[in-house]
C-alpha cells in the first residue's frame, strides 16, 4: 500500500472559530430585531429574513430564541457584511447628534465656569455669534445659580449655543 495516494485533508474552521461566528450572527439577529419596520426596509435583507425578524418582534422567552436561532440560520446565507455596514449607517446619524450635543454641553459648562478662551474661540468659529448676548446668558446664569434659582438662563445658553452649531453645520454642507 502506498500513502502517496492519500486525499489532502480539507481544512476546516474549529470550533471556536464556528462559535464565535454563530454568535455574530446571533448578535446581529438581534440587532435586527431592535428596529423599526421602516428603519428595517432599508437594509438589504431577503423577503423571508425581513418577514422572520418581524415576526420576532411579537414573541417573548422561549419562542423568541428559536425565532433568534431561525434568524441566525437565514443570516447565514445572506451578506453578514453589508447588513452590518447597513445598520452601522443608520446608526450613525444617531451617533453625530449625540456627539454634537455633548458638544454643545461642554460648551456651556465651560463658559459657566468662566472660560474666556473659548468664549473667543466659538466666537471665531461660529460666524453668527454674538458676543453680547453669550456674556449677558453667562452672567444671568451665574446669577440665577447664585439667587438658587431655576437654571432658565443656562438652559437659554445651550438653546442659543445648540441653535449657533446647528447654523454652523447647515453652512458647511
Amino acid at each position: 500500500m502506498s500513502l502517496s495516494r492519500e486525499k489532502p485533508l480539507k481544512e476546516r474552521k474549529n470550533k471556536s472559530q464556528d462559535k464565535r461566528e454563530m454568535l455574530a450572527l446571533r448578535a446581529l439577529g438581534e440587532r435586527l430585531v431592535v428596529l423599526g419596520v421602516a428603519e428595517l426596509e432599508k437594509i438589504p435583507i431577503d423577503k423571508v429574513l425581513f418577514e422572520a425578524v418581524v415576526a420576532a418582534k411579537k414573541f417573548k422567552r422561549s419562542a423568541l430564541k428559536r425565532q433568534y436561532k431561525f434568524i441566525e440560520g437565514l443570516l447565514r446565507g445572506a451578506d453578514a457584511k453589508a447588513i452590518r455596514h447597513a445598520l452601522d449607517e443608520a446608526a450613525r446619524p444617531h451617533q453625530e447628534a449625540t456627539k454634537a450635543f455633548h458638544e454643545v454641553e461642554r460648551w456651556r459648562d465651560a463658559l459657566l465656569a468662566g472660560d474666556e478662551g473659548l468664549l473667543d474661540e466659538l466666537l471665531i468659529r461660529l460666524a453668527h455669534a454674538d458676543r453680547q448676548r453669550l456674556r449677558q446668558l453667562v452672567r444671568n446664569a451665574h446669577k440665577e445659580q447664585s439667587l438658587n434659582k431655576p437654571p432658565k438662563s443656562a438652559r437659554l445658553l445651550f438653546q442659543y449655543l445648540s441653535e449657533l452649531q446647528q447654523t454652523e453645520r447647515s453652512s458647511e454642507i
